[in-house]
């Protein structure tokens, strides 16, 4: 199946009515997840950049009916009455949080299944997307320390998060991903 375009899918976002600042937000993320997968690329990782360009454009469809938990169901859900490809809906559905497994699902309202991130392409989308607030880039700290926050010190969303960071890092040889300053990211490589 074809991939929309990237002018195609930030009007699909405008024609379900997702707000500016959500529109804004899936840019912002989509350029760090692209630059991501390029980097990944390079280093002889088969990935598929425009999947990854085009499922973190979608990534917040479901913003358009919801905020809560539930926006990234209902944006999978969305984008599959709306014909687009499969892979699509999976970076949809898994991309909140560091993804959600099934027995967490069920206990938050969500489906019975599993909402976890598995291939290359949605892993980048998820992580991508927990490391811009808006359009603002922000540092692997900030967002676990918004989750503590949100979801309780001890809560397995942010080893989740973590774990997925330390793939992607291995993935590009780079511990720069998670620092949005190079200075602190030299200063963890220094021994």
């Amino acid at each position: 199946m074809t991939l929309p375009t990237r002018t195609n899918a930030i009007r699909f976002l405008s024609k379900v009515r997702c707000s500016k600042n959500v529109i804004e937000h899936c840019i912002a993320v989509s350029n760090l997840a692209t630059a991501i997968a390029r980097t990944c690329e390079r280093r002889g990782v088969a990935i598929d950049v425009k999947l990854v360009e085009i499922g973190s454009l979608l990534h917040d469809v479901g913003r358009s009916v919801t905020h809560d938990v539930r926006h990234g169901v209902i944006g999978g859900a969305l984008a599959r009455a709306n014909g687009f490809d499969d892979r699509i809906v999976r970076i949809i559905e898994t991309h909140v949080g560091a993804g959600i497994p099934e027995e967490e699902a069920e206990v938050i309202g969500l489906p019975k299944r599993d909402f976890m991130p598995e291939t290359v392409e949605e892993k980048i989308v998820a992580y991508a997307d927990k490391l811009i607030k808006g359009r603002k880039r922000i540092e692997v700290d900030e967002v676990l320390e918004e989750f503590s926050k949100m979801l309780g010190a001890s809560h397995p969303a942010l080893n989740r998060f973590r774990n997925l960071r330390r793939e992607i890092s291995a993935l590009t040889d780079s511990d720069q991903l998670g620092s949005s300053d190079p200075r602190k990211a030299m200063e963890r490589r220094s021994p």
